[in-house]
């Protein structure tokens, strides 16, 4: 696993004002539970003062939540991880998931963190979850990413004179 090329912001993501939710599959819980963690803090540590959650069964699930919430905030960020088993399910997983998290965002103008881990195996996951021994931290920048996004289009939109929640 690599982090070349993750950009390194300066420290002043400053998203007051910002609403946010987090979305956070129950599937291989301590995981996610993990990357829950780190996401809800790194919002906290950027400002964030409205945080909303909820909790799905699994990734599959993830969508339908996610768009309900893209509705009414500035940012969600989803939150699951998947391992490879011995069959083609894991591929059937992983695409619709993918896919509807990126309709969802094209078609409700909302930023969507894709915090989705998709491993061969169990230490994969671990090692990207955001663990103390972890080299990688997948709630976190899946945060970062969607808060940064969201505060893009609240410039695009203000310049544009129009409301900072509609696009």
């Amino acid at each position: 696993m690599s982090k070349e090329g993750l950009p390194v912001l300066d420290g002043t993501l400053d998203a007051a004002g910002l609403s946010v939710a987090v979305v956070t599959a129950r599937w291989n819980t301590e995981i996610c539970e993990q990357m829950r963690r780190n996401a809800v803090a790194a919002a906290r540590e950027a400002g964030v003062e409205k945080l909303s959650e909820a909790h799905v069964m699994g990734a599959l699930e993830l969508p339908v939540v996610v768009q309900e919430f893209a509705r009414t905030h500035d940012a969600v960020v989803a939150l699951g991880c998947v391992i490879r088993g011995g069959t083609p399910h894991f591929d059937y997983v992983c695409d619709s998931v993918t896919e509807g998290l990126t309709r969802i965002a094209l078609d409700e103008s909302t930023p969507i963190g894709n915090g989705v881990l998709t491993t061969n195996d169990e230490q994969q996951a671990i090692d990207r979850a955001g663990f103390a021994d972890s080299v990688e931290d997948k709630g976190a920048e899946a945060m970062i990413a969607a808060l940064d996004a969201a505060l893009t289009l609240r410039r695009i939109r203000t310049q544009a004179g129009l409301p900072a929640d509609q696009g």
